[in-house]
């Protein structure tokens, strides 16, 4: 049997169910790789071990019971420090947050409770997730795994770092430009992001309406097509949410990629891209296309205004939210948030308006010219070889850093403004030995398509499965 702490979600949750391990023995193992660890990459902000434990025993007891288990039962889990529980801390990154704590739970942690797992930890963040790199000038910033000195994307930056340590099964992350796809690239680790409304986002701190979107960040393609069968679906707390039918999106992770026609962009998305990158999204389109699949390069329509109106409508949505701080306590914030938020508030509404009113034309003709000729889109996630935490410091470091800073996330917002569902799996590794993702994008609500292509990759590689050497140096749980 596969040591416990490298064990996938799915891996995790059937050996409880099937009395091959308990539940308290997973969450033990979480806990010696997160002391083994933690203290060099920096992914958690609070800990509930004692509540944890409880809640482990509970499961292993209902397991001895005999009775009906949910499909995540007795895992435990870590999630970005945004998820509103009822009681429990959620700083969301931020000292203005430092000690709130909600009186309501948000309806996705809720969803995971009902499938039988619980939470034992609350996992650090970009403040207010808004950064793509994993800076944080009140909890401290996150390291990565892989190579501590470099940038574990952001904003879900300890849900990227955790998965990756091995010591979180899986974590909920939140997306409004590429904030689970980054982390899960430059961790190596999975992370999807739903189609627009796909998943609610009751109970989850806001940034821009129109743009968030709540996702997981997990080991596999599989356990992420778990995961989004529970959490998906309509809430009636949250009237944006689709009430379009929730599929069980493992059923769509047969392998066959036979006839699957797969688009490649041969504008934006390659422009000054690193070498290393492109080779090993190249690689991968070959595993893909010996499994069957069709590869097609095309220029992809208005990408001009998609970057225009999504710029407009981030800052526009987030300014708002943020209005009452920034009058009372601007300090409070990092000097990159305030240089973001400020411009916010002298966007005209006129302009807002257009970039909404726009947004379902750009959509409607964009999936018509895209996807009447592919099936899915695939781009590199980053398009760069990682940058370090300094080079990307715009609080600190010299003229030129946010051009660094910014690439980050241009391959991801795109699709945010889109509302389209993307994944970012592993697919190799730069000079640096930092993980390299590749990114997976289709039509609205075409998530299981989009995980289907994801998970016949990584049937055919292992990319996913490779765990970073800071596990092994540290004396970490094998």
């Amino acid at each position: 049997m596969t040591p416990l702490a490298n064990l996938s979600l799915i891996e995790a949750a059937d050996a409880v169910a099937q009395r091959r391990t308990t539940s308290l023995d997973l969450l033990e193992a979480c806990w010696a790789n997160l002391d083994a660890t933690n203290p060099q990459i920096n992914a958690v902000i609070w800990e509930e071990r004692e509540q944890a434990a409880a809640a482990a025993r509970a499961a292993d007891e209902q397991v001895a019971s005999g009775a009906p288990l949910g499909v995540l039962h007795g895992v435990p889990m870590a999630h970005k420090d945004m998820y509103y529980q009822a009681g429990r801390l959620s700083t969301c990154g931020s000292a203005l947050r430092a000690d709130y704590r909600p009186t309501i739970t948000a309806t996705v942690i809720e969803r995971l409770a009902k499938a039988g797992a619980y939470v034992f930890a609350g996992l650090n963040m970009a403040e207010f997730a808004q950064n793509p790199t994993g800076h944080n000038k009140t909890y401290g910033d996150c390291h990565n795994p892989w190579n501590l000195p470099y940038i574990t994307g952001g904003s879900s930056s300890g849900s990227g770092a955790s998965v990756a340590a091995r010591f979180n099964y899986m974590a909920l992350g939140s997306d409004t430009g590429g904030s689970i796809r980054l982390p899960a690239s430059a961790c190596g680790v999975t992370g999807l992001k739903p189609t627009q409304t796909r998943v609610s986002r009751y109970g989850v701190m806001p940034l821009s309406f129109s743009h968030d979107n709540v996702g997981p960040l997990a080991r596999t393609a599989r356990d992420c097509a778990r995961v989004l069968s529970v959490i998906a679906g309509h809430d009636k707390f949250d009237p944006t949410s689709s009430r379009e039918p929730v599929p069980n999106y493992e059923g769509f992770m047969d392998g066959d990629l036979r006839g699957t026609r797969i688009g490649v962009p041969t504008n934006v998305f390659l422009d000054d891209a690193d070498d290393p990158v492109v080779q090993a999204m190249e690689a991968a389109l070959l595993v893909l296309e010996a499994r069957g699949a069709v590869i097609t390069h095309l220029e992809l329509p208005l990408m001009d205004a998609i970057s225009a109106y999504g710029g407009i409508v981030s800052r526009a949505e987030a300014a708002p939210i943020h209005a009452e701080w920034m009058r009372k306590d601007p300090q409070a914030y990092g000097k990159h948030i305030s240089g973001r938020m400020y411009p916010g508030y002298a966007i005209p509404a006129a302009y807002y308006i257009e970039s909404l009113s726009r947004r379902g034309p750009i959509l409607k003709e964009f999936a018509r010219q895209v996807f009447s000729q592919v099936d899915v889109l695939i781009t590199p996630t980053i398009k760069t070889c990682l940058p370090t935490l300094e080079e990307t410091d715009i609080d600190h470091g010299p003229p030129g850093t946010e051009t660094k800073f910014m690439a980050v996330s241009a391959n991801t917002r795109p699709f945010n403004y889109l509302g389209l569902p993307a994944i970012s799996i592993p697919c190799g590794f730069d000079p640096n030995g930092c993980p390299i993702g590749l990114q997976i994008a289709g039509r609205p609500f075409a998530e299981g398509r989009v995980l289907k292509v994801a998970g016949a990759y990584q049937s055919d590689t292992r990319y996913h499965w490779e765990r970073p050497a800071l596990l092994d140096n540290m004396g970490a749980s094998p």
